[in-house]
């Protein structure tokens, strides 16, 4: 696996030889802005879909997208404004209608409400005359069933069929309409006599008629739950049944009166509908606050209320007492009284109800005329603005194509700017530095450094011209430079001959900085293959290296042209492992082999002692190879001397 690695990096490296003598010229040539405009102005002129103006080359196509695209951009909030207003218009009118609709609820609300109001005072009155064998009359019968079919006919406008009402005949319920309601009662009247009837049949035929009434009337209340009247319509409703059901307890507490005694059916009946009257009552004054006041008016004015409270104890009690009619007729008023009381609140409520409906109504109405009146005004704006943006968007698309181009001109010239700048700084430091930021110096506690020089290179200078020394110099370090991109390591500076190399810094990698230094060294030896010597043909490029590892401390050096410099006894060793080494060897202080032996994976041989300047006897050692990875086979690739520096070739 080492082999293919090795013999592919070789690969990679000799391909970046061929092709970057071309990409040179292109990478590094600086292009000025009336080079680049003229390039751009060639290209525009070979297109068909262009246009000429003064000012440059703009294409027909984009500039009609651009202007098309700033005409459409001002209207999208316009038309937002548009739909978001016919949608308000539509809620407007979906709540108008819903508002209608809860009025015509209301109506029927109020109108049910009044029949069952006429059939609870019908059934007290022909319960009252049952149980007084007709002897005594609190009114007229015929004048009450009168104004209980007034409420009836009132019910006219509604179809036969939309009222089913609930009766019980024979033990059994019915439903029936309107129409056969009113024929039925009419025949129930006809038979009312203290020999026909009883008060429990009263007490059953009016009781389900209510019972039916009452229960359309929640049906009609449940279905406009969604209204703000909610609340009034459930205390309207919860009033009227708690209405009911003391008029029925009314009833029974005639018939204790009048009798003395209450059996157990008629006592339970009681207590459960005083109790419930009392909890519907509870439960509207709850729904509806305002109620609470007008109560307590009621029971302040009322002057017989104590009594109506005592005589409620009094049957609760249901102890045998000497019947009384007069008792009896006593009772009836004030229950009648109090329960005249009743409806008044409950007409009050009614009357707030209507009164709310209305409001609605009228609210929703202003909104209306509102909604319409703002998408009238918007759609009369609406041609005049995309007028005047369109006049605008053509003066500013004129000086938005011609800032383009310099924008673009501006953005390879930075671009080529960074890239130059990015390879004699590291990303990190250029970045601080562009950033007007101070970059201080970095201490890194464990690094690896690499030198390396030509051998003979003064004798090679003195042989040949100066241009064919930089052209071999910079065809080896084009080598080099390429080959060191496939490792985690950071290219210091050249100087001369001399090449330096570093890893572990400026971005710390660990240990991992000995292996990279390690087998890069290994690899740009292998490299020096490649280069024949100019003037001497049959030689071939030697040079000594050098490694050491330890510590520094790197930083930029200077104002005019910054460098970044490395400083510490790690760089002065490296040096002296170069300058003391032989050709074609890697020569490496005993950290460095130690270093080697930790992470495994190298092959070294022992050089001995040495006397090293500066420095004294040191044990160093050779590098040799990788274990198991013999070094890859290369395509050997002359020197040419037309391989020149781009900065000679223009």
């Amino acid at each position: 696996m080492m082999v293919n690695s090795d013999q592919k990096k070789s690969r990679m490296s000799t391909l970046n030889i061929k092709n970057s003598y071309s990409a040179e010229a292109s990478s590094l040539r600086s292009v000025s802005s009336d080079d680049a405009s003229g390039v751009v102005r060639d290209q525009c002129c070979n297109d068909n879909n262009s246009t000429t103006t003064s000012k440059g080359t703009i294409p027909q196509n984009g500039s009609r997208i651009q202007l098309f695209q700033m005409i459409i951009l001002p209207f999208i909030p316009i038309l937002a404004l548009i739909i978001q207003t016919s949608f308000m218009l539509n809620d407007i009118l979906i709540y108008r209608m819903e508002c209608t609709e809860i009025e015509t609820q209301v109506s029927v609300a109020t109108d049910l409400g009044k029949l069952v109001t006429r059939l609870q005072l019908e059934r007290s009155e022909v319960a009252f005359f049952i149980f007084t064998n007709g002897s005594t009359l609190r009114s007229n019968l015929p004048q009450r069933f009168g104004v209980t079919d007034q409420a009836i006919n009132k019910l006219s406008a509604l179809q036969d069929s939309s009222i089913p009402i609930k009766a019980v005949e024979n033990g059994m319920e019915i439903f029936l309409n309107r129409s056969e309601f009113h024929s039925r009662l009419k025949d129930f009247r006809q038979k009312i006599s203290s020999e026909e009837s009883s008060i429990t049949e009263v007490m059953d035929w009016y009781t389900a008629i209510n019972g039916g009434l009452l229960d359309h009337l929640s049906k009609q209340i449940k279905e406009t739950d969604n209204s703000g009247v909610w609340r009034h319509l459930v205390g309207f409703k919860n009033l009227l049944r708690s209405i009911e059901c003391y008029g029925i307890a009314s009833v029974h507490g005639i018939n204790y009166f009048g009798r003395g005694v209450l059996g157990y059916e008629n006592y339970v009946a009681y207590i459960r509908n005083d109790i419930l009257g009392r909890d519907l009552l509870n439960g509207s004054l709850y729904y509806v606050p305002a109620l609470k006041i007008l109560y307590k008016n009621l029971t302040r004015v009322m002057p017989d209320y104590g009594h109506l409270r005592n005589w409620s104890n009094i049957i609760l009690k249901n102890t045998r007492i000497n019947s009384s009619i007069e008792n009896a007729v006593n009772y009836f008023d004030v229950m009648s009284t109090y329960l005249d009381e009743l409806r008044k609140i409950q007409r009050e409520l009614r009357h707030q109800i209507r009164n709310d409906v209305t409001a609605k109504i009228r609210r929703a109405s202003n909104s209306e005329a509102v909604g319409i009146s703002i998408l009238v005004v918007v759609l009369l704006v609406s041609p005049v603005i995309i007028f005047l943006v369109r006049n605008a968007a053509n003066t500013i698309q004129m000086y938005a194509d011609n800032l383009s181009i310099k924008a673009k001109e501006l953005k390879r010239e930075k671009k080529k700017s960074d890239t130059l700048l990015f390879q004699m700084l590291p990303l990190s430091v250029a970045t601080q530095l562009k950033q007007t930021r101070k970059v201080p110096a970095e201490y890194y506690d464990d690094v690896t450094i690499y030198f390396s020089d030509i051998v003979g290179f003064t004798e090679i200078a003195a042989e040949c011209t100066p241009l064919e020394v930089v052209t071999f110099l910079n065809s080896i370090y084009k080598v080099f430079d390429s080959r060191i991109e496939c490792y985690d390591v950071y290219k210091v500076e050249t100087i001369g001959d001399s090449y330096m190399v570093a890893s572990g810094l400026p971005i710390k990698n660990g240990k991992k900085h000995i292996s990279e230094i390690a087998t890069m060294a290994l690899d740009l030896l292998d490299a020096t293959n490649l280069f024949k010597i100019p003037r001497r043909p049959s030689e071939t490029l030697q040079i000594r290296s050098g490694i050491h590892c330890g510590s520094c401390v790197a930083g930029i050096v200077g104002t005019k042209m910054p460098r970044y410099c490395l400083f510490g006894d790690t760089v002065n060793t490296a040096s002296r492992m170069e300058t003391t080494g032989e050709a074609l060897r890697i020569h490496i202080t005993s950290e460095m082999n130690d270093a080697l032996a930790a992470i495994g994976g190298f092959k070294t041989e022992h050089r001995g002692l040495i006397d090293v300047k500066g420095k004294g006897l040191m044990n160093t050692f050779w590098l040799t190879c990788r274990d198991g990875a013999p070094l890859p086979v290369h395509e050997e690739i002359a020197w040419f001397a037309d391989i020149q520096p781009v900065f000679f070739r223009y």
